[in-house]
């Protein structure tokens, strides 16, 4: 007899797709996965493909993709789909929405305290063994405002509650209080908000609407004892104004786990500022990544077989 046809072809082109692979296989043996790790591999079997689960979506390879039917990212931002989102109406995408705000948050905590006290100045201090303590000020007395509150951002905005910190906000809509944030302000008055903060943590998709939403004239608008941190996308900054107001000490300093190349290239003045803390883009990265992003890719396979509406999908038109 021949072999039962698979109800569902899955290729999974991500890093981990073994993995991927062996959890699909056990709680849906009835479904095809194809591992797909390489750009090479995934241009040879994506016509197969009623599914694709990817970090990121290969444009290119959009005209190919005759049979998908639903895009699973494993990342909360879907930006590389952007450039044809006018033609993949027909497609639905769904992302890892959800799965980052924790961890994140305790990321960007980290960070504040470490801006906040000078780590890398007292790290230095050590290596020339050099006794020169100083006084901070209580994280409490500070002003901490989150640029987008979406799940990641409203973690941030309630883990600095709770450190005893005054929280603002800045969104798309005001349409009603939000959670561990004292006050908000829209996107179009974001400027207004700046000058308050101590500490300003940008945690925006990337949309038209943000790219560039930082540059000179807002960073002008900060404080020049304030810190920058970006967990968004290095989209979100301009990155070369950015540079000259670090070097020319219009702000303290800033973290950065985000940056418009990635690799950061090795010619890039950021690696060594005195004033910047610069990361490989790990703020999301539990260690456990893999298993969370399943939870939400099986519920949804359950779904998608039963016909019903997915869970974590993505309003193209907006890019979140």
């Amino acid at each position: 007899m021949p072999a039962e046809k698979p109800v569902l072809t899955i290729v999974l082109n991500h890093s981990d797709a073994e993995s991927y692979a062996r959890l699909i296989a056990r709680r849906f043996p009835q479904v095809r996965t194809i591992v797909a790790p390489r750009p090479e591999q995934l241009a040879r079997c994506i016509m197969e493909a009623d599914v694709l689960l990817a970090s990121s979506f290969p444009v290119e390879l959009f005209e190919h993709a005759k049979k998908m039917r639903w895009i699973q990212c494993t990342s909360a931002g879907v930006d590389s789909i952007m450039p044809i989102r006018e033609r993949i109406g027909h497609i639905t995408v769904t992302n890892a929405r959800g799965i980052h705000g924790n961890i994140i948050a305790d990321f960007v905590m980290a960070g504040v305290t470490l801006l906040h006290w000078d780590f890398r100045k007292l790290l230095r201090d050590q290596a020339e063994r050099i006794w020169s303590p100083h006084f901070v000020a209580p994280l409490a007395e500070k002003t901490l405002g989150v640029v987008g509150l979406g799940s990641i951002g409203a973690a941030i905005a309630r883990r600095a509650k709770g450190a005893g910190m005054t929280v603002l906000g800045s969104k798309r809509e005001v349409s009603g209080p939000v959670d561990g944030v004292d006050r908000l302000f829209t996107s179009e008055a974001l400027k207004e908000m700046l000058p308050l903060c101590d500490f300003v943590v940008l945690a925006v998709p990337a949309t038209a609407a943000t790219v560039g939403l930082i540059g000179a004239a807002e960073i002008a608008r900060m404080r020049r004892d304030a810190f920058v941190i970006n967990i968004a996308r290095g989209q979100v900054i301009v990155e070369a104004e950015l540079i000259e107001a670090l070097e020319a000490r219009m702000i303290a300093g800033a973290l950065l786990d985000v940056f418009q190349r990635e690799p950061l290239p090795q010619e890039s003045p950021l690696w060594d500022m005195p004033n910047v803390i610069a990361t490989p883009h790990i703020s999301g990265s539990a260690t456990n990544y893999t298993e969370r992003v399943f939870a939400i890719f099986a519920d949804n396979i359950e779904r998608f077989l039963k016909g019903q509406a997915l869970t974590n999908v993505v309003d193209l038109a907006r890019g979140y």
